[in-house]
């Protein structure tokens, strides 16, 4: 029979290897979910516990930081989103499809000038803006924009549908576009038509 003090050192060293790489990234996104370091400190601990106390069952060679942000976004859903609100209702129809990516100055035609937006203007107005959306809109940005993961993969961390997670990202990518167009156009990323 096997060493339990050593079957536990193993089990240590792999978490250790595969899981703790990804806790500032873990912690970009709880702070964008529960909008407080304390709050999003407290989700990523939850987080690595329950990971860690889990961890036999994580396949080795899957994906490691998807699993950790399914968890992740599971303790938020069922521990801090619970008791902070109700789902907030956004009416995003009249938004229109391209309202700031019409209105971005035009660079060389292969770059993504969503892409080069986030890029480049992540500071407090931005962060801001990503906060101020719904929160089940804010989950799917933020995994998109800003962890980059993949459609199929936020919609296996978020227990969502592949269709509801390209709806969400949608009226999210809108919601934002909206928010954001006076401060495009301040810091220069956006041609002010109107002048």
């Amino acid at each position: 029979m096997a060493d339990p003090k050593a079957k536990i050192d193993v089990q240590r060293k792999s978490f250790d290897a595969q899981a703790l790489p990804h806790m500032d990234a873990l912690f970009r996104t709880a702070l964008r979910m529960t909008k407080n370091t304390n709050d999003a400190e407290d989700l990523v601990q939850e987080t690595y516990v329950k990971a860690y106390r889990f961890w036999e069952k994580f396949e080795p060679g899957s994906n490691a930081r998807a699993w950790l942000f399914k968890i992740m976004t599971n303790v938020f859903i069922n521990e801090y989103r619970s008791k902070s609100r109700t789902p907030v209702a956004v009416n995003v129809d009249e938004l229109d499809d391209n309202f700031l990516y019409g209105q971005l100055a035009t660079s060389a035609p292969a770059d993504d000038p969503e892409k080069k937006l986030f890029a480049k203007i992540f500071d407090e107005d931005v962060k801001r803006a990503i906060e101020n959306l719904p929160d089940d809109f804010r989950l799917v940005v933020v995994l998109s924009f800003i962890e980059g993961f993949s459609y199929q993969e936020i919609a296996e961390i978020a227990d969502l549908q592949l269709g509801t997670v390209k709806s969400r990202l949608h009226r999210g990518r809108k919601l934002l576009q909206k928010e954001l167009l006076d401060y495009a156009i301040k810091n220069g990323f956006v041609k002010d038509t109107a002048k």
